[in-house]
Protein backbone atom coordinates (compact mmCIF):
# COMPACT_ATOMS: atom_id res chain seq x y z
CA UNK A 1 0.00 0.00 0.00
CA UNK A 2 3.20 2.33 0.66
CA UNK A 3 4.56 1.86 -2.76
CA UNK A 4 1.33 2.61 -4.10
CA UNK A 5 1.05 5.84 -1.97
CA UNK A 6 4.62 6.95 -2.84
CA UNK A 7 3.98 6.38 -6.39
CA UNK A 8 0.92 8.42 -6.46
CA UNK A 9 2.52 11.09 -4.92
CA UNK A 10 5.86 11.47 -7.29
CA UNK A 11 3.32 11.32 -10.47
CA UNK A 12 0.92 13.80 -8.72
CA UNK A 13 3.77 15.73 -8.11
CA UNK A 14 4.91 15.60 -11.40
CA UNK A 15 1.82 16.20 -13.22
CA UNK A 16 0.88 19.33 -10.76
CA UNK A 17 4.53 20.63 -10.93
CA UNK A 18 3.68 22.02 -15.11
CA UNK A 19 0.83 23.72 -14.72
CA UNK A 20 2.34 25.61 -11.74
CA UNK A 21 6.29 25.82 -13.55
CA UNK A 22 4.00 27.62 -16.26
CA UNK A 23 2.46 30.08 -14.45
CA UNK A 24 5.68 30.80 -12.71
CA UNK A 25 7.49 31.68 -15.80
CA UNK A 26 4.72 33.36 -17.30
CA UNK A 27 4.19 35.37 -14.22
CA UNK A 28 7.97 36.30 -14.06
CA UNK A 29 7.81 37.63 -18.22
CA UNK A 30 4.35 39.84 -17.61
CA UNK A 31 6.00 41.10 -14.28
CA UNK A 32 8.54 42.51 -15.76
CA UNK A 33 7.32 45.58 -18.37
CA UNK A 34 9.92 45.66 -21.08
CA UNK A 35 9.35 41.86 -21.61
CA UNK A 36 6.13 41.95 -22.60
CA UNK A 37 4.40 45.07 -23.65
CA UNK A 38 7.27 47.07 -23.84
CA UNK A 39 6.50 49.90 -21.75
CA UNK A 40 8.11 51.48 -18.89
CA UNK A 41 7.11 52.27 -15.70
CA UNK A 42 7.46 56.09 -14.84
CA UNK A 43 7.36 57.80 -11.80
CA UNK A 44 3.32 59.52 -12.05
CA UNK A 45 3.70 63.45 -12.06
CA UNK A 46 1.34 64.53 -9.41
CA UNK A 47 1.36 68.07 -10.19
CA UNK A 48 -0.17 67.05 -13.76
CA UNK A 49 -3.24 65.44 -12.36
CA UNK A 50 -6.11 67.44 -12.34
CA UNK A 51 -8.96 65.02 -12.70
CA UNK A 52 -10.30 63.21 -9.39
CA UNK A 53 -10.50 59.59 -9.32
CA UNK A 54 -14.55 59.92 -9.27
CA UNK A 55 -14.35 61.90 -12.16
CA UNK A 56 -12.53 59.61 -14.44
CA UNK A 57 -15.24 56.80 -13.39
CA UNK A 58 -17.72 58.96 -14.87
CA UNK A 59 -15.74 60.17 -18.00
CA UNK A 60 -15.17 56.11 -18.81
CA UNK A 61 -19.06 55.71 -17.89
CA UNK A 62 -20.21 58.54 -20.56
CA UNK A 63 -17.86 56.72 -22.77
CA UNK A 64 -19.00 53.80 -22.63
CA UNK A 65 -22.58 54.62 -22.59
CA UNK A 66 -23.65 53.15 -19.69
CA UNK A 67 -22.59 52.69 -15.58
CA UNK A 68 -19.77 50.21 -15.40
CA UNK A 69 -19.12 47.84 -13.23
CA UNK A 70 -15.48 49.13 -12.67
CA UNK A 71 -12.98 47.00 -10.52
CA UNK A 72 -10.59 48.50 -10.92
CA UNK A 73 -9.23 52.18 -11.26
CA UNK A 74 -5.42 52.52 -11.58
CA UNK A 75 -2.92 55.83 -12.17
CA UNK A 76 -0.21 55.61 -13.83
CA UNK A 77 2.15 57.68 -16.23
CA UNK A 78 1.56 56.07 -20.19
CA UNK A 79 3.18 57.71 -22.79
CA UNK A 80 4.45 60.69 -20.53
CA UNK A 81 0.82 61.69 -19.33
CA UNK A 82 -0.85 60.91 -16.32
CA UNK A 83 -4.09 58.84 -17.05
CA UNK A 84 -6.30 56.86 -15.28
CA UNK A 85 -6.98 53.34 -16.49
CA UNK A 86 -10.40 51.76 -15.89
CA UNK A 87 -10.83 47.86 -15.81
CA UNK A 88 -13.82 46.14 -15.38
CA UNK A 89 -17.42 45.44 -17.20
CA UNK A 90 -15.72 45.81 -21.09
CA UNK A 91 -14.36 42.11 -21.10
CA UNK A 92 -10.21 42.10 -22.09
CA UNK A 93 -10.85 46.17 -22.59
CA UNK A 94 -10.38 48.84 -20.37
CA UNK A 95 -10.97 52.77 -20.73
CA UNK A 96 -8.33 55.22 -20.31
CA UNK A 97 -9.01 58.53 -18.99
CA UNK A 98 -5.95 61.46 -19.39
CA UNK A 99 -5.97 62.46 -15.75
CA UNK A 100 -5.14 66.02 -17.14
CA UNK A 101 -7.66 66.57 -19.88
CA UNK A 102 -10.47 64.39 -19.29
CA UNK A 103 -10.24 62.88 -22.67
CA UNK A 104 -11.53 59.11 -22.39
CA UNK A 105 -10.36 56.34 -24.74
CA UNK A 106 -11.20 52.67 -25.11
CA UNK A 107 -7.69 50.71 -24.78
CA UNK A 108 -5.99 49.72 -27.92
CA UNK A 109 -6.05 46.12 -28.74
CA UNK A 110 -3.05 44.49 -27.24
CA UNK A 111 -0.39 43.28 -29.01
CA UNK A 112 -0.07 39.61 -29.80
CA UNK A 113 2.66 39.04 -27.40
CA UNK A 114 0.84 40.53 -24.46
CA UNK A 115 -2.38 38.64 -25.49
CA UNK A 116 -0.18 35.57 -25.38
CA UNK A 117 1.46 35.86 -21.77
CA UNK A 118 -1.94 36.87 -20.15
CA UNK A 119 -3.81 33.85 -22.13
CA UNK A 120 -0.92 31.89 -20.73
CA UNK A 121 -0.77 33.32 -17.09
CA UNK A 122 -4.27 33.76 -16.34
CA UNK A 123 -5.99 31.02 -18.53
CA UNK A 124 -3.63 28.37 -19.55
CA UNK A 125 -4.96 28.28 -23.06
CA UNK A 126 -7.72 26.66 -21.79
CA UNK A 127 -10.57 28.35 -22.66
CA UNK A 128 -14.25 27.37 -21.43
CA UNK A 129 -12.29 24.26 -19.58
CA UNK A 130 -10.23 26.90 -17.32
CA UNK A 131 -12.50 25.73 -14.24
CA UNK A 132 -12.88 22.01 -14.53
CA UNK A 133 -8.81 21.95 -15.12
CA UNK A 134 -8.27 24.12 -11.92
CA UNK A 135 -10.79 22.01 -9.82
CA UNK A 136 -8.51 18.56 -11.08
CA UNK A 137 -5.15 20.11 -10.66
CA UNK A 138 -6.31 21.84 -7.39
CA UNK A 139 -7.32 18.23 -6.47
CA UNK A 140 -3.90 17.03 -6.97
CA UNK A 141 -2.30 18.63 -5.79
CA UNK A 142 -3.96 19.25 -2.30
CA UNK A 143 -3.80 14.80 -3.08
CA UNK A 144 -0.31 15.54 -3.37
CA UNK A 145 0.55 17.04 -0.60
CA UNK A 146 -1.25 14.69 1.65
CA UNK A 147 0.00 11.96 0.40
CA UNK A 148 3.68 13.59 0.98
CA UNK A 149 2.96 14.49 4.71
CA UNK A 150 1.80 10.74 4.99
CA UNK A 151 5.06 9.42 3.90
CA UNK A 152 6.90 11.91 6.04
CA UNK A 153 4.92 10.69 8.88
CA UNK A 154 5.59 7.19 8.14
CA UNK A 155 9.53 7.24 7.26
CA UNK A 156 10.07 9.65 10.47
CA UNK A 157 8.41 7.30 12.40
CA UNK A 158 10.00 4.24 11.55
CA UNK A 159 13.14 6.14 11.96
CA UNK A 160 12.57 7.37 15.30
CA UNK A 161 11.38 4.51 16.46
CA UNK A 162 13.86 2.32 15.69
CA UNK A 163 16.27 1.37 18.28
CA UNK A 164 19.47 1.92 17.79
CA UNK A 165 21.87 -0.64 17.62
CA UNK A 166 24.52 -0.33 20.46
CA UNK A 167 28.55 0.30 19.03
CA UNK A 168 29.58 -3.09 20.39
CA UNK A 169 26.97 -5.15 18.63
CA UNK A 170 27.57 -2.74 15.25
CA UNK A 171 31.54 -3.92 16.19
CA UNK A 172 31.25 -7.41 15.83
CA UNK A 173 29.31 -7.58 12.32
Amino acid sequence: MQKIIYQFHLISGLIVSLPVLAWALSGFLYAVPNSVEGGTVEKIAAARVRLSPADAMTRANELAGRQLPTTALTLLMKDGRPQYQAIGGLGAESIFIDAETGEAAHSKPPTWKTRFFREAHFYYFTGSWQVTLLLIFSALAAMSAMTGIYLNVVHWTRRLLRKPIKQSAARNL
